[in-house]
């Protein structure tokens, strides 16, 4: 691709039209597959754990969406620009739709999480240490604070970005970092107390002081993997002409890169902490994880999560090289559902997991992704794709600052 601004040499625009209706199609199916899971599964836990696997897979797309926007403010960055919009209406996906799609998991809970269904958990020293989130009220509570600050945080950066499309004010940028400032201290509460209480509780016996970190980088690595296709067919489409150049596809490979490292970092060196102890409370949690084709699935993740997409992506080129990131970044949503399944589904299936019923996450997804690819697009239909007066837009285009008049209060 070309250092410029310029779409001459790009091919012509992709025919999307007969996509159009793959969202509704794939709403259908997945619903369908639901329902019979629900009632044809040996177990509501069974159901639970699939809509959980689902609902997890999405929700850290959004999160690791409004990481990226927050940093985008918090740091004045020009290249971000193109893809500003795009992380916007992803974040913003959190509130109402996630909420409602993480109704199931609460509504299920008693099935899904062992804690609930202590009989006497004001005898149980594990739970009593985590309470009062670990009881019924104090996980819908939690859930609802959740929920409550994402909506907050991301309805306000979308609002003040519209609104710069509009004014083009410096009080716009400024409000904008004034939600960053505190949305990214809100922002890692939350992810960290809802990652444990929503995926490392399932086994609650167990816990890590470093699984809130392990579970933003991998929120991180697969959103700039979505990032970096939608990006693409958004170039292909000639919706961002003239603004996206080899900068935001080298950068957004740099770092797809680095979360590649930094993730494998980090789940290595919980495993080596854990294991180096050697306390059984801890050790257990992979010991299950040696049973069965959950060693299998380790492996495939060490290599999948890891050491190809590493030596792939190595190569200063090969970061804005469509045809070879393109299908490291599919591979990547393939690679993360696996990675949520070995840390979800071996709290039900301590022997490995039953291939048969295979079909009813991947139903869960289906129903999922769909009804969320609809809001999303919807969203974006609805607004310019990216933000038409950011102060650094052109930066984005590789026009220097000097160029132009700054914005009082903004540039200078």
């Amino acid at each position: 691709m070309s250092s410029h601004n310029d779409s001459t040499h790009l091919p012509p625009p992709l025919d999307l039209s007969g996509w159009a209706k793959l969202p509704t199609l794939a709403m259908v199916i997945g619903g369908i597959l639901s329902v019979i899971g629900l009632i044809a599964s040996p177990s509501v836990a069974e159901f639970g754990f699939s809509w959980l696997l689902a609902f997890v897979f999405f929700f850290t797309i959004a999160m690791g969406a409004l990481f990226l926007v927050l940093v985008h403010h918090l740091t004045s960055a020009g290249w971000s620009v193109p893809i500003r919009r795009v992380c916007e209406h992803l974040a913003s996906l959190l509130f109402p739709w996630l909420a409602i799609l993480f109704l199931p998991v609460g509504i299920l809970g008693n099935s899904i999480y062992s804690w609930m269904r202590v009989a006497h958990p004001e005898t149980n020293n594990l739970i009593v240490a985590k309470a009062p989130i670990f009881t019924i009220p104090g996980f819908w509570i939690a859930s609802a604070v959740f929920f409550g600050i994402w909506w907050l945080l991301t309805s306000r950066l979308l609002y003040w970005s519209l609104r710069q499309d509009v004014t083009g004010t410096a009080e716009c940028t400024h409000k904008l970092r004034f939600h960053s400032g505190w949305g990214i201290v809100a922002f890692a509460i939350t992810l960290t107390t809802a990652a444990v209480l929503w995926v490392s509780a399932l086994q609650y016996q167990w816990y890590s002081a470093m699984y809130g970190v392990y579970f933003f980088a991998s929120s991180t690595w697969v959103t700039l993997a979505t990032i970096y296709v939608l990006t693409v067919i958004l170039q292909r489409q000639r919706l961002l002409d003239g603004l996206l150049n080899y900068n935001q596809f080298y950068f957004l490979g740099v770092l797809f890169f680095g979360f590649t490292v930094f993730q494998a970092y980090i789940e290595f060196a919980q495993y080596f902490v854990v294991w180096n102890a050697n306390v059984p409370t801890e050790t257990f949690y992979y010991i299950i994880r040696e049973n069965g084709n959950w060693w299998g699935l380790s492996l495939i993740l060490i290599f999948g999560h890891f050491l190809v997409p590493f030596f792939i992506m190595l190569p200063v080129s090969v970061k804005s090289n469509f045809k070879v990131i393109l299908p490291v970044c599919v591979a990547a949503w393939f690679t993360h559902v696996l990675d949520l399944a070995y840390n979800i589904f071996p709290a039900l299936h301590q022997n490995g997991y039953p291939l048969q019923w295979i079909w009813l996450p991947i139903g869960c997804l289906l129903f999922q992704g769909g009804l969320l690819t609809r809001v999303f697009l919807r969203k974006f239909q609805s607004h310019p794709p990216y933000p038409t007066k950011d102060p650094f837009i052109l930066d984005a285009m590789g026009q220097p600052f000097a160029d132009v008049e700054p914005v009082e209060g903004v540039n200078q």
